[in-house]
Formats: structure tokens, C-alpha cells, sequence
């Protein structure tokens, strides 16, 4: 019994083995194809069901689809509405692998694991190496399953096994939870599907019980997407939730039609291993014709059970528009709101950032981690999209404010990078627990407060392209380096008297240093818009 059991767990692990390496190389292949069609193709819910299940098909796991919709939601590439129709296109998608799998090509495992291996070792191209190991990892799949289904043959003289299956007919609660279990250990409904299949090619399992089985399988395969999305947005969770709502709302149903279920499975005709693959496709396929039609009102019920509301930042540029670079005015119009957009997300991070500090609040320095990626992304859309209308002729007064907008951007860049090192320094702070006195407090808040109305006045300057709001800009930067010089000697004056933790002393000046930095970085803006920069 026991070597049975171990060379059972031997073929479930080549069986898991060869699903992973086969959707390695099939998400090697193509996996960022297929992220980027994720990110376009889904705006419309059809759309997105059809995008979900072809690109799951293509990967070969819902798993790795529903991470990636999870993660698109978070970053706000998508829209609850969306990430529901590709969640629901992914969990069409996934069947495939219990079609495949339920074909007999035994006699042909080890021939197609000797040219996979062979393509995989000997290819010199990425392509061919991917293509030998998705065709390698296939072959270790079949072979698991062969394992499997050869050594369980034994089990239909045993007859506690034949009962306990005998229970999931007569109990399909208990192959509910059974199926649910095994699927949120493994983490794969395929591979649960997997092992109805090599059950049911040794005659171990009847329909009747492997559907419910079957059924608790799509529910515990969303324990991948709730895992992705802990320490996520809000709408994150929502796709999460959206995703357990969705199929355990339809496995429930089928469950109060399970006889129905099974008739309909039987008339398709098959074996008890096609018969179980179809029952997974044809569940999946029916949820979603059910569900689709009241995409609204299943979005509304996701957010009436997971209430809140949360500000998305948008994604990428939203007023570049390439249509517009034959007409320079209205270019460098748009260039210069999405400039302003980014300055503002900019000062936002310098806010957070203090906040972090002052609060010691980890969260707010994670957040602006993030996106300091973000204005990295965005400066460089910008400052192609600039690149690009300067193909085309100015007269001398946009060519001036063109050159002002290219320097601009890398002004409001490095200050996002200075809220990321203030960010560091909250960090700090908080990680090595470090003291500050309520006076050394009171003189941070007082520069930070300085810089922020500098910064906010250098963006109003270029918003307006005022010239007036550009001397303001720069009288106020003339006080930040005033007050700037007036806090470090205070400062070193406590040093000098014991009365300043030297730790926290370095922090101190780190920071100071850094809010000057954005002072210095305004007054650039200023200096533009003046035309002396």
C-alpha cells in the first residue's frame, strides 16, 4: 500500500511538473503578447471573455490569467467591469487542459518527451528552446498521468476506495469539499481535473461522482486569485471576490441540478474521461452565458459586498494624442496638461512621503515606491511625444515654450525622485525606531509646508504660462533657502550641545536636504516659463 501511495504522489508530481513546465514555456513564449493583449483588447465584456479564454488557452492556466488581471486592477490598467469578463473568459480558457488531457496517447509519451528534450538541449534559438520545452513539459504531463492511472488499476479490487468514491455519488456535498480542498492544496483545478481523468481511464470513479468533485474544484481554484490580491487595492479584492462570487454561485447551481448536469454531460457521448472533461467545459461555458448578460448588476453586488471607495490613478498618459502632432499649438496644449497631471501626482508624492514620516506609516512610503515608477513611465511618454513634435516646423515662440516643457520634465522627474528618498527616510525612521524632538518636528513640517506652496506656485506657472506666477515661484524659493540655512544651523547647534540623536540627525539633514532639492527643482520652472532656463 505504501509503495502504491508513493508512486502515486511520484505521478501526481510529474503530472504537476509537466503542466508547469509546459505553461513555462508557452507564457516564455508568448506571455507578454499576451499580458498586452490583456491590457487592450478588453474594454468591451464579449470582448474580454473572448481575450480571457483565448489567452489562458494560450498560457494553458487561469491561475496565471486571473494574477495578471488582479495585478492589471491594481495598477489601474483595468476596470472591475473588465477583469469580471476575462475571469470569466479564463475559466473557459482553462478547460482546454482537461480536453487535452483526456485524449489516450500513451504509446507516444516517451517518443514526445525524447524530441522535446531533444529541441530544448539542442535548439540555439529562444523560440525553439520554448518550444522544446512545452512540448517536453507535455510529454511529463501525459507520462504523470499514465503513472497515475496504472497505479490505481489495483484499486478496483479494494473495496474502501470503490466506497469512499461511492460517497461522492451518494454525497456530493462531500465531493464538494473534496474537490474544493484538494484544488486550494495544489492551487490547480487542472491538475484536480487531472486526476478525475486518470481515475475515471481506470474505471475508479463514475460520473455521478466525479461531477460534484468536479464542481468543488472551481471554487478552490480562486484561492490563487485571493492570495494575489492581499495587500492589494480595493478593486483589486473586488476582482478577487469576483472571481469566488462567480464560481461558487455557478457551482452551487449545478449542484441543485446535479442529475440534470449529468444527463446532459451523458448525452454528449465520450468515455468517463471525455464525459469529465465536457462537464468542465460545459459548466464553465454555461456560467458565463448566465452571468455575462448581468455583467452590471454582478459588478454592483461586488460592490455592495466589498464597500469603500478608492481614488485609481490613471495609468499611462490620458491627453497625449498623436493625432494632434501635425498642429503644434494644440500638441504642445496637450503636452502641457499631461505635464501638469504628472507635477501634481508628483506633489502628491511629496505629501505622502512626509506624511510617512510624520506618522511613521510604512504604507505611505510603499505607495509612493510605486509610483515614482509611474512619473519614470510618464516622463518618458512625454518627453517622446515632445521628441516627436519637434519633427515638426514651430515659429520661434512654441519652439521656446517646447524647449521649456523638455526641461520641466526632468525638473518634476527629479522631484518625485526626492520624494522617494524622503520616503526612504520615513522608512528609516520607522524601521530603527529613531526619536525627534516635538521642535525638530515643528521645523520639518515648517519647510515642508514652504516647498509644497513653492511647488504647487511652479505649477500653476506652467499651467498658465504666466509670467507673473513665475516671479512668485521664485520669491518663494529665495524663503525655502532661506529658512533652509536658518534650520541646519539650529541643528548643528543641538549636535554640538548632545541634545540631538545622531541618527536621527542625519535623517534630519537628509530630508531638509531633499525638500530644498524640490525647491531648487520649482524655481527651475519658474526660470522657464521667464525664459531664463
Amino acid at each position: 500500500m505504501l509503495q502504491m501511495i508513493l508512486t502515486l504522489l511520484g505521478g501526481l508530481a510529474l503530472f504537476l511538473f509537466g503542466m508547469q513546465a509546459m505553461a513555462d514555456g508557452l507564457q516564455k513564449a508568448a506571455g507578454d503578447r499576451m499580458r498586452r493583449i490583456l491590457e487592450i483588447l478588453t474594454g468591451i465584456p464579449v470582448v474580454g471573455v473572448v481575450v480571457g479564454a483565448f489567452v489562458t488557452a494560450i498560457i494553458q492556466s487561469s491561475s496565471a490569467t486571473t494574477v495578471m488581471v488582479v495585478g492589471f486592477v491594481n495598477d489601474g490598467l483595468m476596470t472591475l467591469k473588465q477583469a469580471v469578463g476575462v475571469i470569466m473568459g479564463a475559466n473557459i480558457g482553462t478547460t482546454i487542459t482537461a480536453q487535452i488531457i483526456a485524449f489516450k496517447i500513451s504509446q507516444f509519451i516517451f517518443p514526445i518527451i525524447a524530441l522535446g528534450f531533444a529541441i530544448n538541449f539542442l535548439g540555439k534559438s529562444k523560440a525553439a528552446k520554448y518550444s522544446g520545452q512545452i512540448l517536453l513539459g507535455f510529454g511529463i504531463l501525459f507520462l504523470g498521468l499514465d503513472v497515475m492511472s496504472e497505479t490505481m488499476m489495483p484499486l478496483r479490487e479494494n473495496e474502501s476506495f470503490f466506497a469512499l468514491m461511492q460517497n461522492f455519488g451518494d454525497h456530493p456535498l462531500l465531493g464538494l469539499l473534496a474537490g474544493l480542498v484538494a484544488t486550494a492544496v495544489m492551487q490547480s483545478s487542472s491538475a484536480t481535473t487531472g486526476i478525475l481523468i486518470a481515475l475515471a481511464s481506470s474505471n475508479l470513479v463514475t460520473l455521478e461522482a466525479a461531477l460534484p468533485v468536479l464542481l468543488g474544484s472551481n471554487i478552490g481554484t480562486c484561492i490563487t486569485a485571493v492570495l494575489a490580491s492581499i495587500g492589494t487595492s480595493l478593486t483589486a479584492k473586488r476582482a478577487a471576490l469576483s472571481h469566488v462570487l462567480f464560481n461558487t454561485i455557478g457551482s452551487l447551481f449545478f449542484m441543485a441540478i446535479l442529475n440534470q448536469y449529468a444527463y446532459v454531460v451523458e448525452m454528449l457521448g465520450g468515455d468517463i474521461p471525455r464525459q469529465v472533461a465536457n462537464a468542465h467545459t460545459l459548466f464553465n461555458v454555461i456560467n458565463t452565458l448566465v452571468f455575462l448578460p448581468l455583467i452590471n448588476q454582478f459588478v454592483g453586488l461586488v460592490v455592495k459586498l466589498a464597500p469603500g471607495r478608492e481614488a485609481i490613478t490613471v495609468k499611462g498618459p490620458v491627453y497625449l494624442d498623436k493625432r494632434m502632432l501635425n498642429t503644434p499649438a494644440i500638441a504642445l496644449s496637450l503636452a502641457t496638461k499631461e505635464l501638469v497631471r504628472t507635477a501634481h501626482l508628483a506633489h502628491q508624492m511629496v505629501m505622502e512621503a512626509m506624511d510617512s514620516f510624520f506618522n511613521q506609516d510604512a504604507k505611505k512610503a510603499e505607495w509612493v515606491y510605486e509610483n515614482e515608477e509611474l512619473i519614470d513611465e510618464l516622463a518618458e511618454q512625454i518627453t517622446a511625444y515632445l521628441v516627436q513634435i519637434s519633427q515638426t516646423e514651430m515659429p520661434p515662440s512654441l519652439s521656446k515654450k517646447h524647449t521649456g516643457l523638455l526641461h520641466s520634465v526632468t525638473d518634476i522627474e527629479r522631484i518625485a525622485d526626492h520624494a522617494e528618498n524622503i520616503a526612504e527616510m520615513a522608512m528609516a525612521r520607522i524601521e530603527e525606531n529613531l526619536p525627534f524632538s516635538d521642535l525638530a518636528l515643528k521645523e520639518i513640517s515648517a519647510l515642508s509646508q514652504l516647498v509644497s506652496e513653492t511647488y504647487l506656485q511652479a505649477i500653476s506657472t506652467l499651467q498658465h504660462d504666466s509670467v507673473e506666477e513665475a516671479k512668485k515661484t521664485l520669491a518663494l524659493e529665495k524663503r525655502i533657502d532661506s529658512l533652509e540655512k536658518e534650520l541646519r544651523r539650529n541643528h548643528i547647534s543641538r549636535l554640538n550641545t548632545g541634545k540631538c540623536f545622531p541618527g536621527s540627525g542625519v535623517v534630519y539633514l537628509d530630508i531638509m536636504s531633499n525638500l530644498e532639492r524640490i525647491g531648487d527643482h520649482s524655481n527651475n520652472i519658474g526660470q522657464t516659463v521667464l525664459g531664463e532656463h
